[in-house]
């Protein structure tokens, strides 16, 4: 009897593997960091073979307490933007993953803004040209490995982000594919077509046999190799992580909203068959809707979301855990006017601004490392209040209520705050997990686990709901503070 539902979440800064019951109940979790590359300022790889070898690890010690023949079907989800090239005979990476966070080809997007390509970009991906996406990516290393140009062009390299790498090894060198959500973010991928664009790839001189297929977040994918866990279990659902945790929020219907605290921060509001271009900096990409089929969705990004608290913590040596940092902020009652804008690696949303850089001002000879700490987790709310300010503007409806996930929720002070800031209710679930839970539903549903979204609808459920509690007028007050600081960090 196939009892659960498998899903490895491929983050930034670790990997998460986790088991779904019927119910959609986290009933084991294994988790484990891997290592952050920075070769240069700015610059951020992984290395593709440790990220599969610690997926492989993670799934072996989950099924040494449950057996494989009782996992249903497995769901992926991952860092998006994320880039990998490697060779399609050996298997071998041709270079390290560039992350999404790093800042290496800014200068490649600088030249295609001079040349004017901003509007074909955009109109074709809903995004804008920022060295985020994975397009200047495959560009760089194409250009900057020995030989890669030309064996691509022969058909001997492949690119995929972390799913399509993740699928490649689980299947045994067999299945080479991604789903709608991850190649909307690649910069390459025209999004009202559904198909690799032509001209876009020509502009960055990127062949197309590299390019994975595309299929629905829903879908069969392949199987995982018989010598891997004694069994050929389906793959059977993919999302890139942001629009995974909206479906694992039963965001699959127009207007459902979520925010994801993580490394950085992501709104995603499911907008449905309609494209609705912004004219505050937010993004259009795809989602799922409740059959894992890609409906438009608008998007903010925040880059340095829960980062800042791993600043503080390594950096600075304020705190020794991320948890401390609730207590700390609760021991005073404000910042004494001091903020902090985050921008290690640029602004994102609604600003783009890629040479920003980090800012602390308001600093007094009364200032101690409390009042950064308790800065440092307001700067999260603030950049967040910025993303709903720019989603707004584009909706019909007043926001009311924001669902919320990702592992900063379980800071109190922060969702407090941010429900303050907000001004409208914060709803947090039980299951924080819903990055990898939404991948788990995508598989469930592909192979009939789970027979409808309704199932997944009843699993959801609350744990706490944060309501606004300052006055209107310190709310202004803090907010005109946190513009200012933007303003002096703005290039």
């Amino acid at each position: 009897m196939k009892k659960y539902i498998l899903s490895i979440d491929a983050g930034t800064t670790g990997i998460t593997v986790i088991l779904l019951n019927k119910f959609g109940d986290v009933i084991n979790k294994e988790y484990s960091e891997f290592t952050q590359i920075y070769p240069k300022p700015s610059w951020v790889e992984h290395c593709p073979n440790e990220i599969w070898e610690l997926t492989l690890l993670l799934i072996k010690h989950t099924l040494k307490k449950y057996n494989s023949s009782e996992i249903d079907s497995i769901g992926i989800t991952n860092q998006r933007e994320t880039t990998v090239l490697w060779n399609k005979n050996s298997g071998k990476p041709i270079y390290n993953a560039i992350v999404w966070q790093c800042k290496r080809t800014s200068e490649i997007c600088t030249q295609l803004k001079n040349e004017g390509l901003s509007t074909v970009f955009e109109s074709k991906t809903g995004l804008l040209i920022d060295s985020y996406f994975s397009g200047t990516k495959i560009n760089w290393i194409l250009n900057h490995v020995e030989n890669a140009q030309r064996l691509a062009e022969n058909g001997d390299i492949l690119f995929g982000t972390i799913d399509t790498w993740l699928l490649w090894n689980l299947t045994n060198s067999k299945i080479h594919a991604t789903d709608y959500t991850n190649a909307s973010r690649t910069l390459i991928y025209n999004i009202d077509d559904k198909c690799w664009d032509d001209k876009l790839l020509s502009i960055l001189n990127i062949p197309k046999q590299i390019l994975p297929q595309v299929f629905s977040s829903s879908s069969i994918y392949g199987y995982t190799d018989k010598k891997l866990f004694d069994e050929e279990i389906p793959i059977a659902g993919i999302a890139g992580d942001q629009q995974s945790a909206l479906f694992g929020q039963n965001g699959f219907t127009p207007n459902s909203i979520k925010n994801t605290y993580g490394t950085g921060c992501f709104l995603l509001v499911n907008t449905g068959q309609k494209r609705i271009n912004s004219t505050t900096g937010m993004l259009n990409t795809l989602a799922c809707d409740e059959y894992g089929n890609p409906v438009y969705a608008l998007e903010g990004s925040v880059f340095i979301g829960g980062a800042v608290m791993q600043w503080i913590r390594d950096e600075l040596g304020f705190i020794k855990n991320a948890s401390e940092s609730e207590d700390v902020a609760m021991s005073i009652e404000n910042t004494g006017g001091v903020y902090m804008v985050p921008a290690f690696t640029g602004l994102g949303s609604p600003y783009w601004d890629m040479d920003a850089r980090g800012l602390i001002c308001g600093i007094t000879r009364g200032t101690n490392k409390s009042h950064l700490v308790r800065a440092g987790l307001e700067s999260i709310a603030y950049q967040v209040k910025d993303l709903i300010d720019g989603i707004q503007s584009n909706l019909a409806e007043p926001l009311t209520e924001l669902k919320v996930d990702g592992g900063a929720t379980q800071n109190d002070f922060l969702m407090q705050f941010q429900s303050d800031i907000l001004d409208i209710k914060i709803n947090k679930p039980v299951n924080i997990e819903t990055t990898a839970t939404g991948a788990g539903y995508l598989a469930g549903l592909a192979t009939g686990f789970w027979k409808s979204s309704s199932d997944l609808i009843s699993a959801r459920k609350v744990d706490k709901v944060y309501h606004p509690n300052i006055a209107n007028k310190k709310r202004e007050l803090l907010i005109s503070g946190w513009r200012k600081a933007i303003n002096k960090t703005l290039k």
